[in-house]
């Protein structure tokens, strides 16, 4: 019987409380993916450089930076359920943001507004992320975050739809031959109905969040109780620093969402520089996402048989050899290669996180969660370098080569290290 209840990965008295808190990773994940084709879009109505247009990354996932330790520090007194109601506060007045922003037609209006909602979604991925993780057996955590990580995709494959339909097939700079030799009227009025285009996803989710924000607060959660004293943060932060297998948990993740980031932003530019559209490279990215779903499927699945450590490995050298055909590979088949890094990555982020916190107890969990989310940062960083790498020989995608290959296909090269340093994360684990 003792071997049967730690085969449960969700009690039953957990059961609506966990799938509340699972609703969450779809809609971070919906942020996420709504997000990404908004760096190609943004590039298109308001004629900017790869760099500059990296800036929507560097405000999203600078955001998380920012405001995951904060959130920390706050659930160390109050319960993940005040947090969750923070974030998603902050994530709907983010969101609603984008309404004077359009009104206004400033770039860092809209920056913004991503910042502070991904202010909102930090507290989120505080919350949510230990709350999954503590909701049962310790010997089942890993799952039990796979299994709720595994509605992260949905959200991600909903957010490109709306992407996609709704405002990259919308856009009427995307129409014109040579949008830039346009005359300055002209211009203006596309600019114009075009960011409303950009704005109106935004707007919407906004109103949405503010629904499940009431649905939170009027829902009854589990409360984590803190027996004895509260440790002091100078101690927790001393034992974090001393746990190897937690701070190069942390690195692993940088490098991880980094290369998340990568691969999903840059593959409308990869796209571009074999003569294909914006919407058309939309399918790819969805496919990229069905494939990321199955992959966590699978990937929860084998969990239950092989160690976290070992299939972390296995997951990071597959990426490896798919960034590598990515690199070398011109045209369709390099363009494949791409879409299938993302079944590799599908398992990465919330293995990782378990890993990371696995030998925590509660209270360092809470900090060392932030630590975790504070990684997203390698989102806003990595991306940026690879638009530097892009915009070597211009500001088109393939203006110049790089050791033989196009600059869009050599700047996959930092996703790639990214993965041979997980693998090895994954094979430390193993040995540890």
């Amino acid at each position: 019987m003792k071997n049967e209840k730690k085969s449960v990965i969700v009690s039953r008295k957990d059961l609506i409380p966990f799938i509340l808190v699972t609703s969450l990773f779809a809609l971070w994940g919906f942020a996420n993916a709504v997000t990404d084709p908004m760096v190609q879009a943004f590039k298109k109505v308001l004629e900017l450089s790869n760099s500059e247009a990296a800036w929507v990354q560097m405000a999203f996932y600078g955001g998380y930076f920012c405001m995951a330790l904060p959130a920390a520090l706050f659930m160390r007194r109050y319960s993940y359920k005040v947090g969750i109601l923070i974030g998603l506060g902050l994530y709907a007045i983010g969101a609603l943001l984008f309404y004077p922003a359009a009104i206004t037609g400033q770039f860092w209006f809209f920056c913004l507004g991503l910042y502070i909602l991904t202010f909102g979604l930090a507290f989120l991925e505080t919350a949510a992320n230990p709350f999954a993780l503590a909701m049962g057996d310790k010997e089942t955590a890993t799952q039990r975050l796979n299994l709720a990580q595994a509605f992260n995709p949905v959200g991600l494959i909903v957010g490109l739809f709306v992407a996609q339909q709704f405002v990259l097939k919308n856009l009427q700079s995307d129409d014109v031959v040579n949008f830039k030799a346009l005359d300055q009227v002209s211009k203006v009025l596309i600019r114009t109905s075009d960011l409303m285009v950009i704005r109106n996803p935004y707007v919407i989710l906004g109103l949405v969040i503010s629904m499940v924000f009431v649905l939170f607060l009027v829902s009854k959660m589990p409360q984590s109780k803190q027996d004895g004293e509260m440790p002091n943060i100078g101690e927790t932060f001393a034992a974090l620093g001393k746990n190897k297998k937690y701070v190069l948990g942390v690195l692993a993740q940088v490098l991880y969402v980094g290369a998340q980031i990568m691969c999903w932003t840059y593959i409308y530019q990869y796209a571009e520089a074999i003569s294909i559209d914006s919407v058309t490279a939309g399918y790819y990215q969805m496919a990229a996402f069905i494939f990321f779903t199955i992959g966590r499927g699978i990937g929860t699945y084998l969990l239950r048989f092989i160690s976290s450590g070992k299939l972390l490995m296995y997951f990071a050298l597959l990426a490896t050899v798919f960034s590598l055909g990515t690199i070398i590979i011109e045209g369709d088949v390099g363009l494949y290669c791409l879409v299938g890094v993302s079944f590799c990555m599908s398992l990465m982020f919330p293995t990782i996180y378990g890993i990371a916190l696995g030998d925590l107890t509660e209270e360092q969990s809470k900090v060392g969660s932030a630590g975790l989310v504070m990684a997203i940062v390698g989102g806003a960083l990595m991306p940026k370098m690879q638009a530097i790498i892009i915009d070597i020989g211009g500001n088109g995608v393939a203006d110049t080569t790089i050791l033989g290959v196009s600059e869009i296909n050599f700047s996959f090269i930092l996703p790639m290290i990214c993965f041979v340093y997980i693998a090895w994360y994954g094979n430390r684990v193993i040995k540890s």
